[in-house]
């Protein structure tokens, strides 16, 4: 059985790149601090900077990104939630299906190289045509299939597990932005945290950072607002560890085991 292709499963992998763009584009290219860690003695660029460089500088993160496109698309994440570290470790989840398509799940583990997925029975047949779809379901039901970073079914959770991509492609990213005047706004709460908004763009499209008003000014949401989609991404746990636990063999069904099946028995790839 070949299950999910790679390119599915790399276009699935996609959303943490577009979370990290999101704020790109507002991010200098280096920092240019002020000395005060009030948020008032700040400009927005510096508070920007600031965040980015708190960023660049975590050892771990807990990402959530929402995807609002109006596009029916049954194959782009409209949910990512991920607890990831730069030692290629996390675990969280991908809801698929924008513009209230319904695309099914996928929950995933990573731990070193050995990485773990559960698609849900509408990721199957969403994701593979026919029958093969409702074949893969019935064959691995609420279990995780099993595998290694090595694997061409597999790879491409890599850089969404990773956080030492996402970073690279944040860095990146600001590096070739065109540097937008920013508009610091008044403070307010976001989630009980005191927070400055730092807004580009205008009615018709707008991008906006969160930043917190207390030292250490790290970016806790970013948003971008356009024709026909919306995106939002969340930051928390700095520096909080991923969690250990993996799938119990009992509970895993091997990749390499899958590819065995027999025609009969198992979907076909895409």
């Amino acid at each position: 059985m070949a299950g999910p292709t790679p390119t599915r499963l790399h276009r699935a992998a996609r959303a943490p790149v577009a979370a990290a763009f999101v704020c790109a584009s507002l991010f200098s290219a280096g920092p240019a601090l002020a000395d005060s860690d009030d948020a008032k003695d700040k400009s927005a660029q510096e508070l920007a900077d600031a965040a980015k460089k708190e960023l660049l500088d975590a050892k771990s993160l807990h990402l959530t990104m929402k995807n609002d496109a109006d596009d029916r698309d049954t194959r782009t994440p409209a949910l990512i939630d991920l607890r990831l570290d730069e030692n290629g470790n996390c675990t969280g989840e991908l809801r698929m299906g924008t513009g209230g398509a319904k695309g099914g799940s996928v929950d995933l583990v990573k731990r070193g190289d050995e990485v773990w997925i559960k698609p849900d029975a509408i990721f199957w047949k969403t994701q593979l045509p026919g029958r093969s779809g409702e074949l893969a379901a019935e064959l691995i039901g609420d279990r995780y299939v099993h595998g290694t970073t090595d694997d061409p079914m597999l790879d491409g959770l890599s850089g969404t597990c990773d956080l030492d991509s996402f970073r690279k492609r944040l860095k990146d990213g600001s590096d070739r932005a065109t540097k937008d005047d920013l508009t610091k706004g008044d403070q307010k709460k976001v989630a009980g945290t005191e927070v400055v908004p730092l807004t580009s763009g205008d009615s018709k499209e707008r991008s906006t950072l969160y930043v917190t008003a207390d030292a250490p000014h790290r970016l806790v949401r970013a948003t971008e607002k356009g024709s026909g989609e919306s995106l939002s991404m969340t930051l928390t746990d700095y520096g909080k560890p991923v969690p250990k636990k993996t799938p119990s063999a009992d509970d895993s069904v091997d990749v390499s085991d899958l590819r065995g099946t027999g025609p009969s028995q198992a979907p076909h790839a895409a």
